[in-house]
């Protein structure tokens, strides 16, 4: 069409929003509310769920992490929070971010897992209305963090490293996931709560826009319609990449 994008093109450029920030229906069931006002009054723990961009984190305090996945709190000896971000390996990796990497990433292909550690809550590196923290039993917990771990590639019962994260206090990880247009980083997220008996839906989410309705959705009914989010902590200004450098406690490559 004269003056317009291809298909190809446009998927391409979408994909491209994904990468550089970068099944099921949703439960109807009568018991879910008074199955979520149980765990807002005796949660066992939080899942914090991170809006950076187009990309889309889950987390945890690592005092609440539990073996296996406690074992990725080992590389991070000083953190107090882990986010957990799924991505496209070949292009996360790749020499030159170009075109023809952006193209790859429309087809299924090996996914990659990035962890970043905060020594600061969330709420603080990424201001508070990037994110929701919503509680867990300890059900949702274990399933939620048995989900995660699966996700990621390990040997002798440790994650294996593919190398550093793009700034301090981050790492990749390996993962068995598979990415591809239609599996992205926020279908990944979308799944772990969804697989943890959070109701939202994962089918169809592509974009973080997506999911991130259907989060306030369940952080509103837990609070009987107030949303979760931390307001009485100051906002950050900062974009995703340089709040997790003011707060990952890590110094930069070569510093002192």
């Amino acid at each position: 069409m004269p003056g317009g994008l291809s298909l190809t093109a446009a998927v391409v450029a979408l994909t491209a929003g994904l990468l550089s920030a970068c099944v099921g229906a949703p439960r109807h069931s009568s018991d879910v509310a008074a199955r979520r006002d149980a765990a807002a009054a005796a949660a066992a723990a939080s899942v914090y769920v991170v809006k950076r961009g187009w990309h889309v984190d889950v987390g945890f305090a690592t005092a609440d992490l539990s073996a296996p996945l406690s074992s990725v709190a080992s590389q991070f000896p000083r953190a107090r929070y882990l986010l957990f971000g799924f991505g496209d390996r070949r292009y996360l990796t790749a020499r030159h971010r170009n075109l023809d990497a952006l193209a790859a990433a429309l087809w299924r292909g090996p996914g990659l897992m990035l962890v970043t550690a905060l020594v600061a809550p969330p709420w603080q590196a990424f201001g508070a209305g990037h994110v929701v923290q919503l509680p867990l039993d300890e059900s949702q917990v274990r399933v939620l963090q048995a989900f995660v771990w699966r996700a990621l590639s390990s040997r002798q019962g440790m994650p294996i490293v593919i190398g550093s994260g793009p700034y301090p206090g981050s790492l990749y990880l390996g993962s068995g996931e598979r990415y591809s247009a239609f599996h992205t980083c926020n279908t990944w997220a979308a799944e772990a709560l969804h697989a943890a008996a959070v109701p939202v839906r994962s089918a169809g989410v592509i974009f973080a826009a997506q999911l991130w309705r259907q989060v306030h959705r369940v952080a509103r009914q837990d609070r009987g319609g107030a949303d979760r989010r931390r307001a009485s902590s100051p906002p950050v200004s900062q974009r995703p990449a340089a709040a997790a450098q003011r707060w990952s406690g890590y110094p930069r490559p070569g510093a002192a």
